[in-house]
């Protein structure tokens, strides 16, 4: 339940949500278009069904558009689809892509400040920062060992 809360709070942050909803409401739309224009589309559930299909790229077959206007808006439907398959995960990679650097930044600033004021630091302070030194060239030679 957490995870999802976090995907929604990053969705409304980066304002993709406005995406994600414009499309369950287009979705909501052709299926209502699609079951009027369609002639072999005869209940709301069938062209539910037949949306679905067009959205996930599926196309059993088992319905199809034979209207000029229940093709375009099949077309534009799954185009819409494509985006936001496409658009989502792309979000949410960056953002959390953006959130590592951020943080990685303020520690790196963070360990600057205090070789800048090594006079300044406690013994117990200059213990600690000798092992995060440690770890840090432990880390830089195993990730250079990894390249060759």
């Amino acid at each position: 339940m957490k995870r999802i809360r976090l995907f929604w709070k990053v969705l409304r942050m980066t304002h993709a949500d406005a995406f994600l909803y414009g499309f369950f409401a287009y979705f909501g739309i052709t299926a209502i278009l699609i079951r009027i224009v369609e002639p072999n589309i005869r209940t709301i559930g069938e062209s539910i069904w037949y949306c679905y299909v067009s959205c996930a790229t599926i196309g059993f077959g088992d319905y199809t558009a034979v209207t000029t206007l229940g093709r375009i808006l099949t077309i534009v439907l799954s185009v819409y689809a494509i985006f936001i398959i496409a658009l989502i995960p792309g979000v949410l990679v960056s953002y959390f892509i953006e959130a590592t650097r951020l943080r990685s930044q303020q520690s790196v600033v963070a360990f600057l400040d205090q070789l800048e004021h090594l006079d300044r630091l406690s013994t117990q302070e200059l213990k600690e920062l000798s092992c995060k030194i440690k770890r840090f060239r432990c880390h830089e030679e195993s990730r250079f060992n990894q390249t060759e």
